[in-house]
């Protein structure tokens, strides 16, 4: 049975809640030991919180799975999980979420995960078969990821940041439900809001988060490079492999990737050495000017 739970889980979508270092990052107080330790003391909080969300849906959705070609594979659907067992997990995840986002010492920590909980399960209950809504709600997940790295270790989050994270969790919803759409074609009845969206209006949605990710990165970037008052254009440099990046997973939807987008993310590796270029580059701008 532990083995069917850490599946339901979902360990892959853990990736996620990398967003929860992207503040502390920015900020540059990752290499300070009690700020890397609160940031990480979220993460695994953020974890136990999305893990709680994603039973839920998977034991409100169990009858819509067991119809769909890959999520009849999941624990509980498939019956490797007990009902009951996914109730218990379903209520102590969120609990152990909070109390581990009350030892940072901040109300506002768990101000956001509790957030979060609640816009996830009213997501699973009613918003997810509401056009347009089910994907702000989604991205509003990952702007609340970022936002718990934020106020853990107690630091801004400018607003160019802020359009940035939303502008790309965006991005990443919208690729999800084009690739869903066309990978399940005459079967897309097993998620609602996939009967209302067409592949035309999906595409146009992309290219409006993709300019406005692209946009809010460079201005992000180049009023951070001159607050820093840097000698080298280390900043505007990381616009490269953010833009090649995001222009290489559009081109993976255009193949007909994306449905699982962590799994894109952990095989791909074309994105992990550009994750990786960028990764370097930003953190060389940030911890050594």
């Amino acid at each position: 049975m532990l083995s069917a739970l850490l599946r339901a889980a979902r360990p892959k979508q853990w990736l996620k809640n990398i967003l929860v270092f992207a503040a502390p990052g920015a900020a540059g107080v990752l290499d300070q030991g009690h700020e890397l330790a609160l940031t990480v003391l979220t993460f695994v909080a953020f974890c136990f919180a999305a893990s709680g969300t994603y039973i839920w849906n998977d034991l409100l959705d169990v009858e819509a799975d067991r119809r769909h070609p890959k999520k009849s594979k999941r624990p509980i659907a498939a019956g490797d999980l007990s009902v009951g067992a996914a109730k218990v997990a379903g209520v102590v995840f969120p609990v152990i979420s909070l109390v581990l986002a009350s030892f940072t010492g901040r109300w506002q920590t768990v101000a956001v995960i509790g957030t979060y909980l609640v816009i996830t399960i009213s997501y699973t209950l009613w918003l997810k078969h509401v056009a347009v809504v089910d994907l702000v709600t989604i991205a509003a997940g990952f702007v609340l990821r970022a936002a718990a790295g934020a106020v853990a270790v107690d630091v801004p989050m400018s607003r160019w940041f802020v359009l940035c994270i939303t502008f790309g969790s965006l991005f990443i919803v919208i690729g999800k439900r084009y690739a869903e759409l066309n990978e399940l074609g005459d079967a897309a009845g097993t998620r609602s809001t996939l009967e209302v969206y067409s592949v035309g209006y999906l595409r146009i949605l992309l290219a409006v988060s993709l300019a406005g990710v692209l946009i809010s990165y460079c201005v992000w970037a180049l009023d951070t490079s001159e607050l820093a008052q840097s000698n080298w254009p280390l900043y505007e440099l990381s616009i490269v492999p953010m833009m090649m990046a995001l222009f290489r997973y559009l081109l993976v939807l255009e193949e007909g990737g994306g449905a699982a987008p962590e799994e894109v993310f952990s095989s791909d590796r074309v994105l992990q050495l550009l994750g990786l270029c960028w990764a370097v580059i930003y953190g060389l701008a940030v911890y050594t000017a």
